[in-house]
């Protein structure tokens, strides 16, 4: 073929040749006698149709919109063409002399004065040059690979050659790819020489592609997860069981809990199968939001309907308020299980000390009795069939649930007590005499101040009327003082200084924290007037307030 009037084997550029004197991309004279070797670099290509050729080609090589004064592409090596009858291969032209300026610094391993001949059999195969069709027609030769565009997924080969490569060709596993055959490939190769960098590898990385479909898959998979999990949460029923269960299971209810925490507990100890059937039950139960805390025998695997059923039916639970005398209790106990009077009284007596009581609990032979402080304030299962030492039990585990939860020694150490039984005891205190909740702790203070060795107001004695009702179980406000002082008994803290043997109730929660952090103050002496209670320092202040007391009383 011809270039802008070269022949088909090398020779030297004439000065009439319209491209004689042009300037490479570096800005270099191209000399006469030299044919052109490729530029590599930038500009290199030109694609598009140039107007001012016509789409015709010069000299039987087509002009893709090529600059004036640019660089051709290629030299005429490795140039296809498609035409009807197969393709034309360009004879390579070798320069016998040539030093241009290569891009990058780079120089062409050129063999001075060697001319290659041409192949007979390119010869035989070279077809006749058709006139091309305008646009882009697919080169062999590409650019530097600096200068590619490489695709993300593109396997970026190492500086040395793969495995099985030759001087930093291409594996035999790539040619089969190419569209070139093997054997005239194989010359063009031998044509480029040994100094050229070898192409890039423009094969997709298997890898990347099963990267990104695993990626693909594992999203798809966990929308799929949560769409599922969502319509479960949203829409479909939750899992149940069926029935009202069968065996027997306790299950402690936290105070203040909601729906969902008494579902977790629940389902937990293998009385529902979801929280889910739990809560939509309780939903569906004019009385499931009115559940209260405490604590409920149930079956094992029953329907989310039996549960609440069961936890809202009032007559299968007993509730004790807080600070209620243990003889309350047993009377409470006996009344709701259908017993005759003094059953559960006996229970306990006999039972004390298979009950679950802790060690510290009895320990002073003067003890009125040994369960006092341990029957703590909640809401309990007794429904019908239920055995009294049932209840106790569930009872003095509770007691002991919310003991266990503070330090009563080392509370009982640093606010001068001799055991947490006596800590128990201010706590019981301090429930019978406060009016509300705000009172607790101011009510804690007195206590503690009355019991300092140091205290002249009341000469170390508590004198609280709610010791001397204790041992008469009675609760009574209008008491002479003269009887009262006048009852030798170890509960009667008018009588005897200190705090009596043991608690004189059960204490809730609210009065044990009291009893623990004590509000700051000096007082000695309080007054409950209407629910209000006030606290004062000394006795005038005191007898002020109980005149003011007393006239209230005659008025009602």
């Amino acid at each position: 073929m011809t270039e802008y009037g070269r022949g088909s084997g090398s020779q030297p550029w004439h000065p009439d040749d319209p491209l004689y004197g042009d300037q490479g991309y570096s800005g270099q004279q191209q000399h006469p006698q030299q044919s052109q070797q490729p530029q590599y670099g930038h500009g290199q290509q030109q694609y598009g149709w140039d107007p001012s050729q016509g789409g015709q080609s010069q000299g039987g090589q087509q002009q893709y919109g090529q600059p004036q004064g640019g660089g051709t592409y290629g030299g005429g090596q490795g140039d296809y063409y498609g035409t009807p009858g197969g393709y034309q291969q360009p004879q390579p032209q070798h320069p016998q002399h040539q030093h241009p300026q290569q891009p990058h610094g780079r120089q062409p391993h050129a063999q001075p004065g060697h001319q290659q001949p041409q192949v007979p059999e390119q010869q035989a195969h070279q077809a006749p040059q058709q006139p091309q069709h305008q646009g882009y027609q697919p080169q062999q030769e590409w650019s530097e690979p600096d200068e590619e565009k490489i695709s993300l997924f593109d396997d970026l080969p190492p500086a040395t050659g793969r495995p099985g490569d030759r001087d930093g060709e291409p594996a035999a596993d790539d040619e089969a790819e190419d569209d070139e055959p093997r054997e005239e490939r194989s010359r063009s190769r031998d044509r480029r020489g040994k100094g050229k960098k070898p192409k890039k590898n423009k094969r997709r990385s298997g890898t990347a592609c099963l990267v990104v479909a695993v990626a693909l898959i594992g999203v798809v998979g966990g929308g799929g997860y949560f769409a599922y999990d969502y319509w479960q949460t949203h829409f479909a029923a939750a899992p149940d069981y069926e029935g009202q269960g069968s065996g027997e299971v306790r299950v402690e209810i936290p105070k203040d809990s909601s729906l969902t925490a008494m579902g977790r507990v629940l389902h937990e100890a293998g009385v529902v199968k979801s929280v889910g059937a739990f809560t939509e039950a309780a939903g569906k139960n004019p009385k499931g939001k009115a559940i209260q805390a405490g604590t409920y025998t149930l079956r094992k695997e029953m329907s989310g309907a039996a549960a609440v059923e069961m936890m809202t039916n009032a007559a299968n639970f007993l509730t004790i308020a807080e600070g209620r005398r243990a003889v309350q209790v047993y009377a409470a106990i006996d009344e709701k299980l259908g017993l005759a009077a003094g059953t559960t009284e006996g229970v306990a007596k006999n039972q004390a000390k298979s009950l679950g009581l802790p060690a510290w609990a009895n320990t002073d032979p003067k003890i009125k009795d040994p369960l006092e402080g341990f029957l703590f304030p909640s809401q309990y299962s007794a429904g019908k069939g239920t055995k009294p030492e049932t209840i106790l039990k569930q009872m003095v585990a509770r007691a002991n649930e919310n003991y266990a939860k503070q330090d009563l020694e080392g509370k009982a150490r640093e606010l001068g007590l001799k055991s947490p039984l006596q800590l128990i005891t201010v706590a019981s205190l301090v429930n019978a005499e406060g009016m509300t909740h705000d009172d607790f702790r101011k009510m804690a203070r007195v206590i503690y101040n009355r019991l300092k060795p140091t205290n002249t107001e009341t000469n170390g004695k508590l004198e609280f009327d709610s010791t001397y009702n204790y041992v008469k179980n009675q609760s009574k406000l209008d008491l002479s003082p003269k009887q009262i002082r006048a009852l030798d008994h170890p509960y009667n803290t008018y009588f005897y200084k200190g705090l009596p043997p043991g608690p004189i109730g059960n204490p809730g929660e609210q009065a044990l924290k009291a009893a623990m952090d004590p509000e700051p103050g000096d007082w000695y002496y309080f007054v409950s007037i209407k629910e209000k209670t006030t606290f004062t320092k000394n006795l005038q202040e005191h007898q002020k307030l109980v005149d003011e007391f007393n006239k209230s009383r005659k008025s009602q």
